[in-house]
This record gives C-alpha cells, structure tokens and sequence, in this order.
C-alpha cells in the first residue's frame, strides 16, 4: 500500500524561514507519510520557502489524501474552496491570530502524530454558493466558507439593500451592508458586526447587518433550505461590493441581485483534539480578552 500522500501548505509572511514546516515535515516522514510543500497563494516569491523545494499546488491536489496549512485562518479560507472540490481534508495548524479553524497551534505539533493511524473525526462544515445576477444573467460565482459579504466602498456612506428568502421579502437594511454567514463564519465578521455565535457543525444561514440604522433588525439565522436574494437599491451613485470569505472585492450595479444558497461542497476539517467547541470558543476568546488588556 502506498503511504498517504500529505499536502502542507505553508503561509510564508507566517512561518518565515520555514521552521514550523520543517519540524511538521520531518515528524510526517517519521510516521511513514509522503509529504509535498506548495503555495497556498497563485504567486509567490521566489525565495519564499528558502532552501525546501516546492510544486505547484493544483496538480498536487490529484491523489492527495491531507493538506495541512500553517498560518492563519486566512490561508484555510484561501484553500477552502479547492480542497472542497477535491473533496480532500484539511487540517490546520495556527501562527496566526485567534485561528478558530486551526486545529493545532503552532506549539503542539507532535499532535501530529494522531495522524499515525488514519483514524481521526473529521467535521463536515457547511458552504455557500454564491452568484450575481445582473439583469437576469448570471455575471458572477464563488464559494465560501465563511461568509458573503455586500458593503458600501472605499467612502463611508450609508447603503440600502432588500433581502428575499425564497422570493418572499425578508428585511430592508439601510447601514454599512449586510453579512451572509454559514456557522463557521458566525465566529468571523458576522460576530463583530454583533451575529449570534452557531455551533459549527449546524446547518444554518445567518444575516446580519452591519451598522443598521433600524435598531428593532438584529439578525436572521434560517435553515439551509432557503435561497437569499440581496437586491442593491442605489448603487449606481453608492460604491458598493462583494466580496466572499475576505477575497477580491466584486463591483456591485444598481439592480444587481447577490444570490446565496447552501452549497453541494462541504469543508472537510481534521479533528485531533478532543476539545469542544464551548471550550475552544471560551478559550479563544479569552485570549482575545487577555490581548486586548496588556
């Protein structure tokens, strides 16, 4: 039988010099794994990963059995959308911020070793398609992990959107936008625009608004089953964008339609640790706390 085959994907602007992904190399190869380095970003620099010899990811992924990133939860989010597609897990190790995703910090990495025999929970974390319709054609897909994002531009002012649910009007928002997040992403913006905080693994929508002028409109958290229809109202004279799990900023039309639905796709996460999610949340969040007193 072959060895299981390993993808790590190290953010370099992370793990400068690559120690942390050598010391993961080194205890993979130890347990009898294949491992292979590539970039999670199209273009990286040259001498981005020193002295350890790297390929290009996308045809790494075919035959791949585990990608495992070391940085923040940006590069998961970054790789999310191709390791869904190829149906592979991923498991990451954090030398980020708070890294609600990561499994592991950066400090623990002979967890790894709970990998020895192939036999680990995984967490199937629900995604979003997500797609512009601008007079009745569709101009624009992605899928996300986290969350879609519609907000006004680069000027602060205030922006109107109409929110359908299955073609039945939900919501008017006048604000800064509004958030369209899965439960993984209840944790991200949609929390520090105010969101309610869902268990990870559930099935659920969540719409928030950010910074609404209607103080009586908190949020939504509906069932996956709905489609959501964002209409912008005035952004023909408004800047207004989308922009998918943090990604590069879509340039909304006035009239144009934002399309979000439960997505085929899952996220597939590697669990190592037998933490739950009450107590990785109190935990992360203490830590944000702690920061935020120094």
């Amino acid at each position: 039988m072959e060895p299981k085959k390993i993808i790590l994907c190290p953010n370099p602007d992370r793990d400068t010099g690559m120690k942390a992904t050598k010391s993961a190399i080194a205890i993979l190869r130890d347990m009898g794994f294949q491992t292979v380095v590539c970039s999670p970003f199209r273009d990286p620099k040259t001498d981005a990963f020193g002295d350890l010899p790297s390929k290009p990811l996308l045809p790494e992924l075919k035959g791949a059995d585990l990608v495992i990133t070391l940085g923040g939860d940006g590069t998961i989010l970054h790789l999310a959308k191709l390791a869904a597609l190829h149906k592979i897990p991923m498991l990451g190790i954090n030398m980020g911020g708070l890294g609600f995703l990561a499994e592991l910090e950066v400090g623990s990495l002979n967890a790894l070793r709970g990998l020895k025999n192939w036999d680990f929970p995984i967490e199937e974390r629900m995604m979003l398609d997500v797609s512009v319709l601008r007079d009745g054609k569709q101009i624009y897909t992605n899928m996300g992990l986290n969350d879609a994002v519609i907000r006004e531009g680069p000027i602060s002012h205030v922006i109107h959107l109409k929110v359908f649910s299955d073609g039945k009007h939900l919501a008017d928002i006048a604000g800064d936008g509004a958030i369209i997040a899965t439960p993984t992403g209840s944790t991200a913006y949609s929390l520090s625009a105010g969101g309610p905080v869902v268990e990870p693994v559930a099935q659920t929508m969540v719409v928030c608004p950010i910074c609404t002028h209607n103080m009586r409109f908190s949020s939504y958290v509906l069932s996956p089953e709905h489609t959501l229809l964002v209409e912008t109202a005035d952004a023909n004279r408004k800047f207004v964008y989308l922009s998918v799990d943090g990604g590069k900023a879509f340039s909304l039309k006035n009239g144009d339609v934002v399309r979000t639905r439960q997505s085929k796709f899952v996220t597939k996460l590697v669990r190592l640790s037998k933490k739950s999610f009450c107590e990785i949340l109190d935990s992360k969040m203490g830590m944000e706390a702690l920061k935020h007193e120094k």
